[in-house]
């Protein structure tokens, strides 16, 4: 079925959706439930989120304007964490569009926005001393990375037209050095990605690009009038030619090289719109997922030597479905990682199981659709599924999934308007599977309401030991979600600094081992639509008060086991060092 016989489908039929309906791709039969009409278990968290955007200090809107019906408009926008001048407290970049579609940028155009943490529950608007405004471009998606390995974090924002990259000086301020370092990509772009594909110790960029959007040649049709909505064909993906994406290979000397056409990664059928890494067979070397709107995903094996292999196919991760973010974790504790994804209307989420270790560590990769199985599938046929990650919001050592919907579908009693609609936070009672508390009111009044959402990252951005997270919208207000309620749990937080590795230690592995609990993060996981999320890599232990040992395995090679690690702090483990340290900073202006 494509998008316009989807649309017919959805209006028609969408309140029937939330019934199940089971995608499995491996073969592999699975119980089918909704979990909007699950009974909610015992022992639910006492947490709500508070949206406290306004009270923070961020006064933000996206785009300005009416829409003129044109896609990049309502795809957009997204936004990421980063401490960009090591304070200890990550600041928060917000991605803009300059006005309606068509309309030139100008200096006093909507710009996109670069908050820092103060480090006692506000921030300050820095844009235009930092110099990342971005107002010549019509934004998409942002990330983090420290490319050049000086200890300060970079940005890379990706637009419609030239993607920008900007230097960190150090100083609190940035240079845009987008054509020196021949990144400024000039296509659609949409969620960036940096990891170290080579383990070379120098980040490297992938930038996946979406459609080839340009009406010059395409022939206007009047809009597709279903069940009382107009659907331009200006809003339909399907009309236009996908376009290759980029792998930017770090040169080490501040310039890049795009390899993704050498490498046979650049997916030239696909219509990309977030790019995610993970070891997932341990082989030493980070494999490449890509998620495809209306187009099949790709997953690619890293073989080590810059060679790739497509696995989709016998990996059983092929799948048709329109995927607009993919997030990567070990949800089900087994020591490997797994993926959750969001999907367009009338097409449920995806939650792929990595079956390696069931496999006993070793043969080909497979991943088994068990959404349905664990209570997080069909219950999002009626929603356009957008930003999503896996996140341990109350610290209990199970991870859990926020996953942001807003439909893309036009308001029929004002087509100036998109659909609004509410969020799920899925939290985890293993092996029970997962239960939505947004919908219940057992999350806070803020994920009750509908949005038009598209990007969410998350980060302890107060530092009191919780998850926080940030929800983008479309044509509105993002909303900064407090984690408030008194959370009793312990934690450990773990940053990491390479020295033969890249300096951000993204790829790293990490196993904990406190009392009977195991962990297993990798570090630096991004993936979110258009957003990036803070990297550490975080542990929830529960009642917890010790733990027994961290192993650390850098992409370098090098590992380290540390024993004995105090908990409910955030700890800097230096590569090769015996020893650890404390973030002071953050701990004396928390």
């Amino acid at each position: 079925m494509n998008r316009r016989e989807l649309f017919r489908c959805v209006l028609g039929t969408a309140a029937g959706f939330a019934t199940g309906c089971s995608r499995n791709q491996g073969g592999h039969k699975s119980e089918v439930f909704d979990s909007a009409v699950r009974k909610l278990p015992a022992g639910l968290p006492h947490i709500s989120f508070t949206d406290v955007t306004r009270q923070a200090g961020i006064d933000f809107v996206h785009s300005s304007g009416e829409r003129t019906h044109q896609l990049p408009e309502d795809m957009g926008s997204g936004v990421a964490w980063g401490d960009y001048d090591n304070d200890g407290f990550p600041d928060l970049y917000l991605v803009n569009q300059p006005g309606a579609w068509g309309e030139a940028a100008g200096p006093h155009s909507l710009a996109s926005r670069l908050y820092h943490n103060n480090g006692d529950g506000t921030f300050t608007d820095v844009t235009e001393r930092a110099g990342v405004a971005n107002r010549g471009g019509f934004g998409m998606g942002a990330a983090w990375g420290d490319y050049d390995n000086d200890g300060f974090l970079d940005l890379y924002v990706t637009n419609y037209g030239r993607s920008v990259l900007y230097h960190n000086n150090g100083d609190g301020a940035f240079r845009d050095v987008t054509e020196r370092a021949g990144v400024a990509n000039h296509r659609w772009a949409a969620t960036p990605l940096w990891f170290d594909y080579d383990n070379d110790g120098y980040l490297d960029l992938y930038v996946p690009n979406y459609v080839d959007y340009d009406l010059k040649g395409i022939p206007a049709t009047p809009p597709t009038r279903w069940s009382g909505v107009n659907v331009p064909f200006t809003l339909n993906p399907l009309v236009f030619s996908p376009v290759p994406n980029r792998l930017y290979h770090n040169n080490h000397d501040g310039t890049f090289s795009d390899v993704a056409a050498e490498l046979g990664v650049a997916d030239a059928e696909g219509r990309t719109l977030v790019a995610n890494f993970s070891d997932f067979n341990f082989n030493g070397y980070p494999d490449l997922f890509i998620a495809n709107d209306i187009s099949s995903n790709r997953l690619w094996q890293n073989l080590g030597r810059s060679r790739f292999l497509d696995i989709s196919a016998p990996s059983w991760i092929v799948d048709n479905r329109s995927t607009m973010a993919a997030a990567i974790g070990d949800f089900d504790g087994d020591g490997d990682n797994d993926m959750f994804h969001t999907h367009w209307i009338g097409e449920g989420y995806a939650l792929y199981q990595n079956l390696w270790m069931e496999q006993g560590g070793h043969g080909p990769l497979h991943f088994e659709d068990a959404a349905d199985m664990y209570g997080c599938g069909s219950i999002g046929m009626s929603c356009a599924g957008w930003g999503t990650f896996f996140f341990d919001f109350d610290n209990d050592g199970r991870l859990d999934i926020l996953a942001v919907n807003g439909s893309s579908l036009e308001n029929a009693a004002n087509p100036k308007l998109l659909v609004a609609q509410r969020p799920f936070l899925f939290w985890s009672k293993w092996p029970d599977g997962y239960f939505d508390l947004a919908r219940c009111g057992a999350a806070g009044d803020a994920l009750e309401r509908p949005v038009v959402g598209r990007g969410a990252a998350f980060a302890d951005y107060d530092r009191d030991g919780d998850l926080d997270m940030i929800v983008t919208t479309n044509h509105g207000r993002p909303m900064l979600l407090r984690n408030d309620g008194g959370n009793r749990n312990h934690w450990l937080a773990i940053r990491l600094r390479g020295t033969r590795s890249n300096r951000q230690g993204i790829g790293a592995k990490l196993w904990l081992k406190a009392g009977a609990k195991r962990y297993y993060r990798e570090y630096g996981l991004q993936g979110s639509y258009l957003s990036c999320s803070a990297a550490d890599a975080w542990f929830g232990l529960g009642q917890e008060r010790e733990t027994e040992t961290l192993t650390v395995a850098w992409p370098s090679g090098t590992r380290q086991i540390f024993k004995d690690l105090p908990i409910d702090r955030v700890l800097i483990i230096t590569e090769n060092s015996a020893t650890w340290e404390e973030d002071r900073a953050a701990r004396s202006r928390g």
